[in-house]
């Protein structure tokens, strides 16, 4: 009898872990993604990055593109798709410590180094035409969305999103 009540106390315990991490059907805001490019010949620029003074992000050949830039606070699911006809992307959600200032980026590996950025969670690479999902329970705050593919956020490849209150 006692072993079938720790049985049982533990799948309760397992049922309620798993009944925490948020999925997309619990999801207050859903926030379509589309990961784009001017396609792999086209040459990338580079200097595009985020918190640079004057950076001119009409200049970029590949970026983000959101459904909506903003969300309440709570559970957020990102539906992402990679629209390239022939490039990988991914797609990294980084709460900003210090909004409007530059990411810790390395020049000779062309990334950011994510886990000193904030990150929270990814889409990693998608295939050209795949797509895929992330829900995170999301605090007020600034966000950055960014492909961290070689060269591609020097490249222009983010952009902004706000948790409100």
């Amino acid at each position: 009898m006692l072993k079938l009540l720790r049985m049982v106390a533990l799948s309760v315990a397992a049922v309620s872990m798993f009944a925490a991490i948020p999925t997309a059907s619990q999801a207050a805001t859903t926030v379509k993604v589309s990961l784009w490019d001017k396609g792999a010949d086209v040459e990338m620029p580079k200097g595009l990055l985020y918190g640079t003074p004057g950076v001119d992000l009409s200049k970029a050949t590949m970026g983000i593109k959101l459904s909506t830039d903003t969300a309440p606070h709570g559970i957020v699911a990102f539906k992402v798709t990679n629209d390239s006809k022939d490039t990988i992307h991914e797609m990294i959600v980084l709460q900003l410590a210090n909004p409007g200032q530059p990411l810790p980026y390395d020049e000779g590996t062309q990334r950011v180094d994510e886990e000193m950025a904030g990150d929270k969670g990814e889409v990693s690479e998608l295939d050209p035409g795949q797509s895929g999902s992330l829900t995170l329970n999301l605090q007020a705050g600034e966000y950055l969305l960014i492909c961290n593919v070689a060269g591609h956020y020097g490249a222009g490849m983010w952009t902004e999103f706000t948790v409100t209150p």
